[in-house]
């Protein structure tokens, strides 16, 4: 009987390709695995709520006899031809703030970036330390200082600009209190480590020979700053514009703790048609409404501002 030699002889199936081919399969998934959990947040967090939202602005009914689903677009007419004047005030509000936000926190980032040295992390701390605190502990806060026996009443009194009949034709026990300035004074207090950090990391960033080179060809430290630093730091202030911005625009705990009824924004209306007048497809439709008009400004803003690729 012939027997096969080594040459002739059928090599052994090799196992080790398969699974090699497995492991790459598997680790060509890891990447998916790592984002379900985020995902799964955000269609449960954001994607649902958002369509249940839009379902309830289409709504016509009562709390009593229930509301049902009739397609009834006219809400959000509706809501935009009586409450527009809010979402005026939202806006102007919004972007008063933000820009002050802008005036203040670009020296404080440039300084903490360039000049702060061995205590930059201590001015840090500083900036973000209002984080420890309620939002609403913070703006109550504001409200003792801006209150008539308050020192920037007290202050202004010191120098003769508020005059015995009240400012801004205010009475006396309300100069600063229940007026735009109190509400937009604080929204620039709650937001502008908002506007200081993204600030900070851009300015962080550039490199310093860029300032060197600038004055070795003779340019005024204006122009370094008009020609080098800011155009450098654009990703910044877009960044810290938009974080200020949005939240403002729909904050409502400023205006109701800070102003009164002639200065309720948007996020004022809502809260009132949600929790109190009960008015649930017209509270869903002013949300919509805010969320559209913040969206179309601010994709404007981006392409004007020539940094679409922050989005």
């Amino acid at each position: 009987m012939a027997t096969l030699t080594e040459a002739e002889a059928p090599p052994p199936p090799s196992p080790a390709v398969p699974t090699r081919r497995t492991s790459r399969g598997r680790g060509r998934l890891v990447p998916y695995w790592l984002l379900l959990p985020g995902v799964l947040w955000l269609i449960v967090f954001f994607a649902l709520p958002m369509v249940y939202q839009a379902s309830t602005s289409v709504q016509t009914g009562s709390l009593e006899e229930g509301y049902k689903v009739t397609w009834h677009f006219a809400t959000y007419w509706n809501a935009l031809s009586e409450y527009w004047p809010q979402f005026l005030r939202s806006v102007l509000y919004a972007g008063s703030a933000t820009v002050l936000c802008l005036l203040l926190g670009y020296p404080l980032a440039y300084l903490i970036a360039f000049r702060a040295g061995r205590w930059r992390n201590l001015v840090l701390i500083l900036v973000i330390a209002p984080f420890f605190t309620s939002f609403l502990i913070r703006t109550l806060a504001w409200k003792t200082i801006l209150a008539d026996g308050g020192p920037v009443v007290g202050a202004l009194n010191a120098l003769h600009v508020l005059d015995v009949t009240g400012w801004l034709g205010m009475t006396a026990g309300d100069r600063v209190l229940a007026t735009p300035l109190a509400v937009v004074c604080g929204l620039t207090y709650n937001f502008l480590p908002f506007m200081i950090l993204p600030l900070y990391t851009s300015l962080e960033r550039i490199d310093g020979r860029l300032h060197e080179a600038a004055g070795d060809l003779y340019a005024t430290p204006f122009t370094t700053f008009r020609k080098v630093t800011f155009p450098l730091s654009m990703p910044g202030v877009v960044s810290g514009t938009l974080l200020t911005f949005i939240p403002a625009s729909g904050d409502y705990v400023n205006a109701d703790l800070l102003g009164s009824t002639e200065t309720r924004m948007a996020g004022n209306v809502i809260q009132t048609q949600f929790l109190r007048i009960l008015d649930y497809p017209t509270a869903a439709a002013l949300s919509f409404l805010l969320m559209a008009a913040i969206l179309i400004m601010v994709t404007l803003y981006i392409r004007k501002s020539g940094t679409e690729d922050l989005v």
